[in-house]
């Protein structure tokens, strides 16, 4: 008897440590696991000198609200940022190479400029309400988005002179224990602009890209297989040794396109004959 109300004792013990811990948690607005709170870090931002970058890298800042902060190009490089709410918050020049942004809240965050690099973009939030309002999408406008890999519905996005070399916005993803390969739900990348960006030997595969701007973009070698390219404005652009196997190019811009003849799979393109080539 003894033994048992010993146990129901620590067992409530436990249950009390960990209710504490939620409910300060919710009050400090921090996940336990995370190196700061969100008080702390918005407190280091407010007293930063002028120039200074603060340094986050490497560090656990999962499911914080840091919505509408200003980082001043703070380095959060190999940061696990998971579920972190950055709505509306200047990331503009910050290191965020290979941080993982998985599940955080993107909506009217200003990426410009920043360091993506090798970081991972799966789920986000991008849009405020079930309208999914171009106005809440992210700017990337700048970045460096090198061999960046992406799950998202990013519609309305700014990637104007964006570098997406080795970007994957492909819809596969190797997960041991469950085959080669699991397909994943489509890119959505509607209306974005891409005018000027560097998408060399980006995986493109499957993404919905219609009525995006790809003007004067760079798409050497790019995979463009199966894409919806309806209305994407390729004006100018260089499309050099891209795969555009089962891509649809109904009323694409294809005016002024370098590369066409080396492009492959355009036999096997949909609607290629209704694009615009004059």
């Amino acid at each position: 008897m003894a033994a048992c109300l010993l146990r129901r004792m620590m067992a409530c013990a436990l249950a009390l440590v960990a209710a504490a811990t939620m409910a300060l948690a919710a009050d400090e607005n921090v996940s336990p696991e995370a190196d700061f709170t969100a008080r702390e870090i918005t407190q280091q931002l407010f007293n930063a000198k002028p120039g200074e970058r603060l340094n986050y890298a490497g560090r656990d800042l999962t499911y914080l609200d840091l919505s509408g902060l200003d980082f001043k190009q703070a380095r959060m490089a190999r940061s696990d940022l998971y579920g972190v709410d950055f709505t509306a918050a200047d990331l503009k020049g910050a290191d965020l190479s290979q941080a993982r942004l998985d599940r955080a809240v993107l909506i009217k965050a200003d990426l410009s400029g920043a360091d993506l690099s090798g970081a991972t973009i799966f789920r986000p939030t991008v849009y405020s309400d079930m309208h999914n309002s171009y106005a809440d999408a992210p700017r990337f406008a700048g970045a460096n988005l090198t061999g960046i890999r992406v799950q998202a519905d990013l519609s309305g996005a700014d990637f104007r002179g964006a570098n997406l070399t080795r970007a994957d916005f492909s819809p596969l993803e190797a997960r041991p224990g469950q085959g080669t390969l699991v397909t994943l739900p489509r890119n959505v990348l509607k209306s974005c602009d891409f005018s000027g960006a560097i998408l060399r030997d980006a995986d493109l595969t499957r993404s919905v890209l219609m009525f995006s701007s790809m003007v004067g973009a760079d798409l050497r070698g790019a995979r463009l297989i199966e894409a919806d390219l309806s209305k994407v404005d390729f004006s100018g652009a260089d499309l050099t040794g891209a795969d555009v196997a089962g891509a649809d190019f109904d009323g694409a811009n294809l005016a002024g396109v370098k590369g066409l003849a080396s492009v492959s799979g355009l036999d096997r393109a949909v609607n290629f004959d209704k694009a615009f080539k004059h």
